[in-house]
């Protein structure tokens, strides 16, 4: 389907520009609304067809790319393009922004995608006024899963995302009025593009091998709650093309499957938040005041946190202090897709 996804650099990159990082971070508590929590460091990318002998066979059978994760561990998503890209995010095959289940269409009522590079990352569901639920991993199996409390199973687990390009007069329109931005703008300051993805300090470093890896076993829940909007599309679905150009299937490792896949210890867990917090480091906020934020999701309003399955976090929190919070205004080669 569509055209090639490749990884290169810890980076997916999708037919029409579009490039994915999947960010380690700070995993927030499940009470309360907080800022944009620091990215820590990316999510390391394998290709699983590099691994016929030792992938999962519905992972094989579905393509795209494997990263290691930890249980609880929290996620977000960093987005770029160079031109608008319509890009649908899947958790389990339930769509992050609707609510509603995987669909090959992009659809406005209500929308199941986002718009790169307007929106410049994507922490959670959209599950709130103004507000998302972050992704954190958990194992298929618990009902904990987003894919599990909006569907009653838990099948697909991982991430999947697909991307939708501009028909070529929607682009050439795009193309005219931001060179005519520019030209209004020559000799100032310019457009403003989107922001850097909040970084901080990289994270600390830190089975038996060859034999084929057990099933798929993590998904995606729900955490904490953060400030963060997902905005609206301002153009018509007719601007965007109705196949996808790309896609591609994101599986979520546990550390023993990472290393029985690949050989390769999983990367050591993000350092913890207390400490981070301790030291002052910067947490972020973010806030575009063109753009007009989605209503809440309905079917993701009521998706319950993981602590609902797994306990109450152990993880001591520090709050975030006033002056923390900082206002933002690999190897490569092609990804196989299979089945799904």
């Amino acid at each position: 389907m569509g055209g090639q996804v490749r990884v290169s650099a810890a980076a997916l990159e999708l037919p029409g520009g579009a490039t994915v990082r999947f960010m380690r971070t700070l995993r927030l508590p499940e009470t309360g609304t907080h800022p944009l929590p620091p990215g820590l460091g990316t999510f390391p990318l394998r290709r699983v067809a590099d691994y016929p002998d030792r992938a999962p066979a519905p992972w094989l059978a579905r393509g795209g790319v494997l990263l290691p994760v930890y249980q609880r561990e929290a996620m977000w998503l960093s987005f770029s393009a160079p031109v608008p890209v319509a890009l649908q995010v899947g958790v389990g095959k339930v769509c992050a922004v609707s609510g509603r289940p995987w669909s090959d269409r992009l659809a406005q009522g209500p929308q199941n995608y986002v718009v790169l590079p307007r929106q410049p990352w994507l922490d959670g569901i959209n599950s709130g006024s103004g507000t998302i639920r972050q992704f954190v991993a958990v194992p298929l199996g618990l009902g904990a899963t987003v894919e599990g409390q909006i569907t009653g199973e838990e099948v697909w687990g991982g991430v999947q995302l697909q991307a939708f390009e501009l028909r070529d007069d929607a682009l050439e329109r795009w193309q005219a009025a931001q060179a005519a931005r520019a030209e209004r703008t020559r000799g100032g300051w310019g457009q403003a593009s989107p922001p850097p993805a909040p970084m901080a300090a990289a994270a600390p470093g830190g089975a038996a091998y060859g034999a084929p890896a057990a099933a798929p076993s993590m998904g995606l829940g729900a955490g904490g709650r953060m400030r963060q909007e997902v905005y609206r599309d301002e153009r018509p679905l007719s601007d965007w093309r109705e196949e996808p150009s790309g896609r591609v299937f994101v599986h979520l490792a546990t550390a023993p499957q990472w290393r029985a896949v690949t050989g390769e210890p999983a990367p050591a867990s993000p350092v913890d938040r207390a400490a981070y917090n301790a030291a002052g480091l910067p947490w972020f906020d973010y806030y575009d005041a063109d753009a007009e934020d989605l209503s809440p999701a309905e079917p993701l309003a009521n998706v319950k946190p993981v602590g609902d399955w797994l306990g109450d976090d152990q993880q001591p929190w520090l709050p975030v202090q006033p002056g923390q919070v900082k206002p933002l205004g690999d190897d490569p080669g092609a990804v196989a897709d299979g089945e799904w």
